[in-house]
């Protein structure tokens, strides 16, 4: 048991919400402190790790919570090695520090105890995907750290601030479906999402896909990392996903620090825990080092039109988080962490500071106090060349000095002469600051230039040591700069280019400082006013972004009501079977027919799934939830014992209806502006899913009933919610009702519950199956994968929509609101926990029950399919050939 005592590490700050959550009321203002005094603990155990891992010959430490064969895939096992203990350190330090100073600054605020709870709870994501030993365990941590981002803007009374929840997931879980379908191709590809064992495969199966019949390959493994960096991206707010982070500063001070300095680093985290594996796809490297710079160059230009103090700060953080991304394609990722730690300590202190001002301002409306005495001083154009010189001549310093005392090869590593440029823009950066705020003193110059060359050296050296004490293997670290090297003449191209707009910007300033006129063509000048209002309004990418979205969904409206859309991809569809069942005469008994259009009206399937629509939008009462948990059961049970019997044909005609019933069930929904349509055609395209697979594999698995049983307990959860609504207040739209979450507290916090379930997060059933069914068989490249990630992206989109409007819409003063009665509470709440069981049941048990079946033979239901070793361990799937 002792030497388990690393996983109070993410435990602790586990166990400290729920202490909140419990004792909050009782103990008042000391559960608070208590909390604090428990993660101190736990920056405590995590230095106590930190030691015990770099001591030389250790190994890192391998810790298995949940793992064996009865897991299936969703093997929960913690790795803690060098780079693990670090960001641990970084992570709980952090977390200590915005605990301590909440007890204070959030004190008046309303719903404290959900702010200091969902604290927690982030730590303990973050914490999980630090220590996540395989690639799927990281995924399940990394899509709730979307879901609480949303969660923790805090202040739902604030339309903005909801406007910003909506948009910061929607982002986040765009990033989140290209991460992955990554996944299920590199595990199509490797047979395994083990860290190391993905590391020793990658170099020695070679595979590509064809993006077109008869040529256009492209490299797997440069697919795979190229997908899994945009849910990267999403996270680290690389360019265009950046927009989600200005939204999100309605949020409090102490979220916003802990945003910057720990939750925004996932995605630098994410590339260096899987830096052997882009050892191998220099392609993606150079996408990943043009994607950091032009979030570098965009984001350092966005910052300096702000007039708002957290956003400045915000646009900084992106620059810095494009500097941070950069480095990675250039191979330095030890300086990206390196880096990492600097900025999150940096900007954690300064968002600390910035919410203490804005605080007693609030309080002050004449703080900061003016000193109207203050006198102008003009410069002197001594100080302003000796700066100038100096941010030249300091970079060439900093070349030789380091190449010849420290012994690092500048000269080779394109990563290091990056480190260096940045150093030198940083310092041009901070003594352009010294004269825009009229500092002239000789001192106070002298010292900062003092304190730059300190700091760079500084910089350098731990960079140096930092590097080496993460990758120990002087060879690994050669083989990332050799792998990410560009080109010489453009590497050297783009640090001229950006070395000139550096110099021309002090000459445009010090002209402006001083009144002079420069001579500049009337165009130009007219490009600097349309330039500066171009970034002032941040790219216009938010307005692009709404106009796209609204054009959209008017385009699916008017598919919607367009007679042809309804009728005619139907009546292809009903040909389509006609024709099969015509070529299928003697091959498929009438019976079998007559069975299969039962089934299909059953358990839904486009184009037949008017009968389940109907019947869930259509009958009064309690007859949508209950018909919504008994007919897809029912259809389940038939196809299972119909599935033998269907020929080759059969399968591929119901796999095309099923992709087709994806599709027709997701757009529907996405239009819907009632809660039981909306629920309607999700069931359709989840069920559509269901049939794909099943028409793809043609056996029985035991994924296929935890997918289903999912499905359907969270159709039937939300439906009678619904109905307790319903009985409330009537049937009405969600532009009629709104505003739930403050008098009806109960509702609010199950409802999101079982939204949150029907999403496909974790831990419930609904990811769980989806997982298993996508990467049992492995699924290769196809639009098949495409169309059901975009079913999976839209349904977060219509649910996500549907509670928001539920929970924060207008609240209504006409209305005499009620919540939850305890026996509606009971019943929502067993559901909500059956979805829980089903998403951590072992499929190695489910697999030994059906077995155990099939040999007694009590059911003719398990007499399907055979389990083998093969369902454990796949086969690699051709990737040549399945664009």
């Amino acid at each position: 048991m002792i030497a388990y005592y690393p996983l109070l590490i993410p435990f602790l700050p586990l166990v400290v919400a729920m202490m909140t959550f419990l004792l909050e009321g009782l103990l008042g203002e000391k559960v608070y402190r208590i909390g604090v005094l428990m993660k101190m603990v736990v920056l405590g155990i995590s230095l106590m790790v930190f030691r015990e891992v770099i001591i030389p010959g250790n190994e890192a430490i391998h810790l298995a919570v949940f793992s064996s064969s009865w897991s299936g895939l969703l093997q929960f096992y913690f790795l803690i090695d060098r780079l693990a203990a670090v960001m641990i350190v970084l992570m709980s330090g952090i977390s200590v520090l915005i605990s301590m100073y909440s007890l204070h600054y959030m004190q008046p605020e309303r719903g404290r105890a959900r702010f200091h709870i969902l604290i927690d709870i982030t730590t303990f994501a973050l914490v999980c995907i630090v220590l996540s030993a395989n690639l799927l365990m990281l995924f399940i941590f990394w899509q709730l750290l979307s879901w609480l981002l949303g969660l923790l803007a805090y202040n739902y009374s604030h339309l903005p601030t909801v406007k910003g929840s909506f948009k910061t997931f929607t982002i986040l879980r765009a990033g989140d479906v290209f991460f992955f379908g990554g996944i299920v191709l590199a595990y199509g590809l490797y047979g395994t999402l083990d860290f190391h064992q993905i590391f020793s495969q990658a170099g020695e199966v070679s595979a590509s896909f064809s993006l077109w019949p008869g040529g256009g390959e492209i490299s797997a493994v440069t697919v795979v990392t190229l997908l899994i960096f945009i849910g990267a991206m999403s996270k680290s707010v690389q360019f265009p996903f950046h927009a989600w982070l200005p939204e999100f500063m309605y949020a409090p001070t102490p979220v916003t620090a802990f945003l910057h300095a720990g939750i925004i680093n996932a995605g630098g985290f994410l590339l260096n825990r899987l830096a052997p594996l882009y050892a191998y796809c220099p392609v993606t490297l150079h996408v990943i080092f043009v994607t950091g710079f032009l979030t570098a160059l965009l984001g350092a230009s966005m910052m300096l039109t702000q007039n708002d103090m957290k956003k400045t700060l915000g646009y900084s953080t992106i620059a810095q988080m494009g500097y941070m991304i950069m480095e990675c394609g250039l191979g330095a990722f030890s300086l990206a962490i390196f880096h990492l730690i600097a900025h999150g300590l940096f900007k954690a202190t300064a968002f600390l500071n910035s919410g203490h001002v804005i605080h007693d301002a609030r309080q002050e409306p004449r703080f900061p106090y003016r000193n109207e005495k203050m006198e102008r001083v003009d410069f002197s154009l001594g100080a302003w060349l000796t700066g100038f010189i100096t941010t030249l001549i300091l970079p060439l310093i900093i070349l030789y000095a380091a190449h010849g005392a420290l012994k690092i090869p500048v000269r080779d590593l394109q990563g290091i002469v990056v480190f260096l440029f940045f150093s030198w823009v940083t310092s041009s950066q901070a003594i352009v600051t010294l004269y825009r705020l009229q500092i002239t003193s000789w001192k106070v110059m002298i010292i900062m230039l003092i304190a730059l060359l300190m700091i760079v050296f500084t910089y350098l050296l731990a960079g140096e040591k930092f590097t080496y004490f993460l990758h120990p293997s002087v060879d690994e670290v050669h083989q990332y700069y050799q792998a990410a090297a560009l080109p010489g003449r453009l590497f050297d191209l783009l640090v001229i280019t950006t070395a000139l707009f550096i110099i021309l910007g002090w000459i445009f300033i010090y002209a402006k400082t001083h009144g002079l006129a420069i001579r500049m063509p009337k165009w130009l000048h007219v490009l600097q006013i349309r330039l500066y209002l171009f970034f002032m309004n941040r790219l216009y990418l938010e307005n692009l972004v709404f106009l796209f979205g609204r054009k959209l969904l008017s385009l699916i409206h008017r598919l919607d009501k367009d007679v042809l859309f309804r009728y005619l991809p139907a009546g292809a569809a009903i040909s389509l079977v006609f024709l099969a069942a015509v070529t299928l005469i003697g091959s498929f008994s009438v019976i079998h027919f007559i069975l299969f259009f039962v089934i299909v009206l059953m358990l839904p399937l486009f184009p037949f799934h008017g009968v389940y629509v109907t019947a869930l939008t259509r009958l009064p009462g309690y007859y949508p939830p209950f018909i919504s948990f008994l007919l897809p059961a029912t259809g389940l049970y038939g196809i299972i014992n119909l599935l033998p019997a269907m020929p080759v044909l059969m399968l591929k005609v119901v796999s095309i209806l099923a992709l087709s019933g994806v599709l027709y069930g997701s757009l529907k929904a996405l239009v819907q502006h009632r809660v039981n349509h909306i629920l309607a055609y999700m069931g359709v395209a989840y069920y559509s899913v269901l049939w794909w697979y099943l028409a793809n594999t043609a056996t029985y698995a035991p994924q296929e009933v935890v997918y289903l049983s999912a499905v359907v307990l969270v159709t039937t959860g939300l439906f009678l919610a619904w109905r307790c609504i319903q009985v409330r207040y009537g049937d009405l739209s969600l532009e009629r009702i709104g505003g739930l979450a403050r008098p009806m507290p109960r509702f609010a916090v199950l409802w999101s519950l079982l939204v949150m379930a029907a999403m496909g997060l974790p831990p419930f059933g609904l990811f769980s199956g989806y997982a298993e069914m996508l990467l049992r068989p492995p699924t290769a490249m196809s639009w098949a994968l495409v169309i059901i990630l975009f079913a999976w992206f839209a349904a977060s989109w219509y649910l996500l929509r549907m509670m928001h409007h539920l929970l924060f819409g207008p609240h209504r003063e006409d209305i005499s609101y009620k919540d939850l009665r305890h026996r509606e509470v009971f019943s929502l709440l067993l559901i909500i926990l059956t979805l829980a069981f089903l998403g951590i049941l072992p499929y190695g048990f489910l697999k030994e029950r059906s077995v155990m079946v099939r040999k007694e033979g009590t059911l003719p239901l398990f007499r399907i399919g055979q389990c083998t070793d093969e369902d454990v361990k796949p086969p690699l799937f051709p990737v040549r050939e399945v664009w």
